[in-house]
C-alpha cells in the first residue's frame, strides 16, 4: 500500500471518529461475545448431570468444585493482562499482541467444542492466554487513535465501552437458546465463531490501524529506564524492600504447602507484583508522585472488593437462578443464561444517564471525585444484594423465588458498576507515573482478576453457610467498605494533590 493511500485511510472518519475506532469496537464486541458467552455457560456446564432439556450431560461437579474453578478461571483471565501488557511493551507491540491473542482465543474456543476432559482444560487455558494478550492492548490502541489533547478521546472510549457491552448482551441473549437446542458444546462453538468474526474484522481493518500499536524497539545504546529487569536488580540493593519481598516469599511457600500449589503460585506472582510496586514507589522522585501512587494502590482495594461481590453474577447467582428461581414468563421458561444479559442491557440504557448525573453534580460544585464515585459505586452495588436476601427469604418460605428480585439486583449492580468501573480506568490514567502507565493498567486488570477469585471463594462458602447468609454478608461488608472510603475521602483527596481539580 502506498504512503498516499495509507494516509487517506487514516484521515477517513465515521460519525466524527477515526474508522479505526469502529474496527476495534467490532473486534472487542465479538471477543466479549465469546468471553461472556463462555462465562454464562461455565458454572452451569460443570454442575449439570444428564438432563432432558436438550443441553446434554455436563461434568456433574458439585457446586463448590465448579465455583472454585470458576474463580480461578475468571481471575487468571484478568491477571494475565500483566504479562500480556509486558509482552506488548517489550516484544510485539499492541497491534501484534491483539492479533496473536485473537488467534489463540479462536483455538481455545475451537478446542472447547470437543467433549473430552483434556479439551475442557486445554480450551480454558488457551482462552486465558488469549484474553491476557488481547484485552489490555486493544484498549491501549483506542487511546492511540487520537492525538494528544484531542477532546474526542473520552467519547471514543465511551463508544468502545458500548461495544463491550453489546457483545455481552448479544451473547447472553442468544447462547442460551443454542445450548437448549443443540447442547453445551454448540454454545462453546458459537463463542468460537464469534471470536473468528472478530479476528476477520481486525485483519480486514489493518489499513485503518497502521499508525497505532506498533512496537518501538529501543535505539542502539539507549537505556530503557522503565526496564522491569532494572527494577528487580535495584530490589537486591534495597534492604527494606528486599526484606518485605523475602517475607512474602516465605508466606507464599507456607501457602503452597498448606493450601496447595495453585495458591502457592498465585502468592508468588502477587509477591512479584508487590516487589515491582515497592520499587516503582521508591524510584519516584517527587512527593506528589509518591502520594498519588499510594492513593492509586489504595483504590485497587475497592476494585478487588467490588468485583468480588459483583462477579457472583456468573457463579453463585447463576446457580441460584437455575435451581431456585421461578423463571416462567407468560407460559415460557426463561433460560438461565439470559439473565446474564440484564447487566449489559442496563449498561446500554443507563451509561449516558449516570455519566450525565455525575457531570451535573460536578458543575454544581458538589462532591464528584473519582474516589467518591467508586465508594458510592460499591455501596449501590452492595445494596443490590438486599434483593437477593429477599429472594433467599422467599425461597425458604415457598420453595421458589420471583424473578423480580434478580432483575432488581442486576439493576443496582449495573448502576454501581457504572459509578466504579469506567471511573477507575480514568483514575489510573490521571495518577499513574507516565512511564509505567501500561503496567498500572495491567495491575488494575489483575486487581479485577483477584476480585473474581474472591467471588469464587465466597460462592464456595454458600455450600456450608447458605445463600441467605452469603448474600447478607456481602450486603453488610460492601456497605461498610464504601462508608470507610467516604470517611477517608478528605485525606485521600489531599494525597492526589489536585489531580482532578481543573477538570471541565
Amino acid at each position: 500500500m502506498s504512503k498516499t493511500t495509507t494516509e487517506a485511510h487514516l484521515q477517513k472518519e465515521l460519525f466524527g471518529h477515526p474508522i479505526g475506532l469502529f474496527i476495534l469496537f467490532l473486534t472487542e464486541m465479538w471477543e466479549r461475545f465469546s468471553y461472556y458467552g463462555m462465562r454464562a455457560l461455565l458454572v452451569l456446564y460443570m454442575t449439570t448431570q444428564t438432563t432432558g432439556d436438550g443441553r446434554g450431560p455436563g461434568l456433574a461437579w458439585s457446586n463448590q468444585e465448579a465455583l472454585a474453578l470458576y474463580g480461578w478461571y475468571t481471575m487468571l483471565v484478568y491477571v494475565m493482562s500483566i504479562p500480556g501488557g509486558m509482552i506488548a511493551d517489550k516484544i510485539l507491540g499492541q497491534k501484534k499482541a491483539v492479533l496473536v491473542g485473537a488467534i489463540i482465543l479462536c483455538l481455545g474456543h475451537g478446542v472447547l467444542v470437543l467433549t473430552d476432559t483434556w479439551a475442557f482444560y486445554t480450551g480454558l487455558a488457551l482462552v486465558i492466554l488469549g484474553v491476557g494478550l488481547l484485552k489490555p492492548n486493544i484498549s491501549t490502541m483506542v487511546g492511540g487513535l487520537y492525538p494528544e489533547g484531542d477532546i474526542r478521546r473520552d467519547k471514543g472510549f465511551s463508544i468502545f465501552y458500548i461495544g463491550i457491552n453489546t457483545g455481552s448482551l448479544l451473547a447472553t441473549m442468544v447462547i442460551g437458546f443454542v445450548v437448549v437446542k443443540w447442547g453445551w458444546h454448540a454454545g462453546f462453538g458459537l463463542a468460537g465463531i464469534a471470536m473468528l468474526l472478530g479476528l476477520v474484522v481486525y485483519l480486514w481493518g489493518q489499513k485503518y490501524l497502521t499508525h497505532v500499536g506498533n512496537f518501538e524497539a529501543p535505539k542502539p545504546n539507549e537505556v530503557d529506564d522503565s526496564s522491569y529487569g532494572r527494577l528487580f536488580g535495584d530490589l537486591l540493593k534495597s534492604r527494606t524492600q528486599l526484606l518485605v519481598t523475602a517475607l512474602l516469599v516465605v508466606l507464599s511457600i507456607f501457602g503452597w504447602f498448606n493450601l496447595g500449589w495453585a495458591f502457592g503460585l498465585l502468592f508468588m506472582f502477587l509477591t512479584t507484583i508487590v516487589a515491582l510496586m515497592m520499587m516503582i514507589y521508591k524510584e519516584l522522585s517527587s512527593r506528589v508522585d509518591k502520594d498519588r501512587f499510594v492513593v492509586l494502590l489504595l483504590s485497587f482495594i475497592m476494585v478487588i472488593i467490588f468485583w468480588g461481590a459483583f462477579e457472583q453474577a456468573g457463579g453463585l447467582m447463576n446457580l441460584y437462578t437455575d435451581a431456585k428461581t421461578n423463571r416462567m414468563l407468560l407460559g415460557w421458561e426463561v433460560p438461565t443464561v439470559m439473565f446474564q444479559s440484564l447487566n449489559a442491557g442496563f449498561i446500554i440504557l443507563f451509561a449516558t444517564l449516570v455519566a450525565g448525573l455525575w457531570a451535573k453534580r460536578k458543575l454544581k460544585g458538589k462532591e464528584a471525585s473519582s474516589i467518591f464515585k467508586m465508594a458510592v459505586g460499591i455501596i449501590i452495588m452492595g445494596f443490590g444484594f438486599l434483593f437477593m436476601v429477599f429472594a433467599a427469604m422467599e425461597f425458604e418460605k415457598s420453595g421458589s423465588s420471583s424473578m423480580i428480585w434478580l432483575v432488581m439486583a442486576y439493576l443496582f449492580h449495573t448502576i454501581g458498576e457504572l459509578c466504579l468501573s469506567p471511573v477507575a480506568l480514568s483514575f489510573i490514567t490521571k495518577l499513574s507515573p507516565v512511564k509505567y502507565a501500561s503496567l498500572m493498567m495491567g495491575v488494575y486488570f489483575a486487581a479485577t482478576g483477584l476480585g473474581n477469585k474472591v467471588a469464587g471463594i465466597i460462592g464456595e462458602s454458600a455450600s456450608n453457610l447458605g445463600e441467605y447468609t452469603v448474600f447478607l454478608g456481602i450486603l453488610i461488608f460492601t456497605m461498610l467498605i464504601g462508608g470507610i472510603f467516604i470517611l477517608l475521602l478528605k485525606p485521600l483527596q489531599r494525597l492526589t494533590h489536585g489531580a482532578e481539580d481543573n477538570e471541565k
